[in-house]
Formats: C-alpha cells, structure tokens, sequence
C-alpha cells in the first residue's frame, strides 16, 4: 500500500483528480466501509450501550454480529480502497526517505502485532500490543503514502487506535490473552514469526496482495 522506494517518485505517474461520479462514489464507498467497520468496533467503547445489546441478542447472536458486520465493513473497506487508488488525487508526494522508513518501522509493527497473541514480556510491556501495532502500521502508511484514499484509510485507523487505546484504558479491558505472564520464550517467538512475516511482506507478500513491492529491487513477485 506504500509507494514503491524509487528516487523518482512513482506517485505522480498515476495521479487523477475525481472529477467524476464514479470517482467520488469510491471514495463513499471507503468511507461507509470504514464508518461500518469503526462503528461495530466503538460499540465495546460504551459498555452501557454494549450491554444493553447483549442483553436483548443475547452473548452468541452478539458475537455473530460482530464479526458480521466486521467482516462487511472490512469487504467493503478494502473493495473501496483498491478501486479508489485508481482514481486518485495526491494532495502531497512523500520524500523517498519517508518510505524508507516506512519499511524499518514495519518490522517493529509486525514483531509487536505478534506478541499480542503470545504471552511475552513485550506484550506486558506494551499492555495492549494490537493497538500499538496498527498505530504504526497507519503512521508508517501515512507518511509514505500522499493520496487523498490512503490518508482517509489509514488516518481512520491511526485515529480509531489512538480513541481505542484511551477507552481500554479507561474501562480496564484485557487484551486477548488476559492477564497471561509474559515469558522469554514468547519475546524469542514475537520476534521470529514478526521478522519472518516481515521479510515475507517485503519480498512477496506486500507486491503480491497488493499490487506494490516496497523495495522493487528485494522483490520476488
């Protein structure tokens, strides 16, 4: 989703204006994608509003909703965001050396989005790991990325993370593993799985998902 590294930025090869429909009707569509996905996801934030739901559907029917609609908003997000970055505009051109470290802080992203689901000492550390992973990951995309579509995709993340961090805090919720112990062991396995799905990323992954190789010249795709 970052620009490829290159010293002639790529940005302005592929720059559009909406100047039409269907344009601005993508750009809806993200948006609506993303108000559905934030909005499923902000109802934990308000644990009268969260247990007012659960008791009228009830603990099952609540979790199938849940991942419904998360599952539709993410659909729809990542459908819109694809068909948008065709049409785009580009409100600013990154310098090269924003993606370059774009790229360096994806190791650390990848590492810490790991440890959430082990019981390490980072994700003690960290308290709650997931949401620091995805505030770097939609900071590193932001500023390698100078398009209207990516800073509405990842401004909405970096935002939804930051609001997410201060309501968990507030309201004392646990992460996904509990109050688990963190241990070594889990430190030595956040840091092998997150390194290996990083270079997994940077060589393959991002370029074949995504259609954009972060460093062209380590590409396998």
């Amino acid at each position: 989703m970052w620009q490829p590294i290159d010293p002639v930025p790529t940005s302005c090869h592929r720059q559009r204006r909406y100047g039409s429909e269907h344009g601005v009707f993508l750009v809806v569509m993200l948006i609506l994608g993303l108000i559905l996905f934030f909005g499923i996801h902000a109802l934990p934030m308000n644990t009268g509003a969260r247990t007012a739901v659960l008791d009228r559907l009830g603990e099952p029917a609540y979790k199938v909703l849940f991942g419904v609609m998360s599952l539709a908003g993410l659909v729809v997000i990542v459908w819109g965001y694809q068909a948008a970055v065709e049409d785009n505009v580009f409100i600013w051109t990154p310098p090269v050396w924003t993606q370059h470290i774009a790229v360096l802080l994806m190791l650390p992203a990848l590492i810490i989005l790991v440890s959430a689901y082990v019981p390490s000492r980072i994700r003690s550390a960290l308290k709650h790991p997931m949401l620091v992973a995805i505030k770097v990951w939609a900071f590193a995309h932001l500023i390698a990325n100078g398009d209207l579509v990516s800073m509405i995709l990842f401004g909405a993340f970096l935002a939804y993370a930051v609001v997410d961090r201060i309501s968990v805090k507030r309201r004392a919720a646990l992460g996904p593993l509990g109050a688990a112990a963190g241990t070594v062991w889990g430190d030595v396995i956040s840091v092998v799985v997150g390194s290996a799905a990083f270079w997994f990323f940077l060589v393959y992954g991002h370029a074949w998902l995504f259609g954009v190789a972060p460093i062209p010249a380590l590409s396998w795709y």
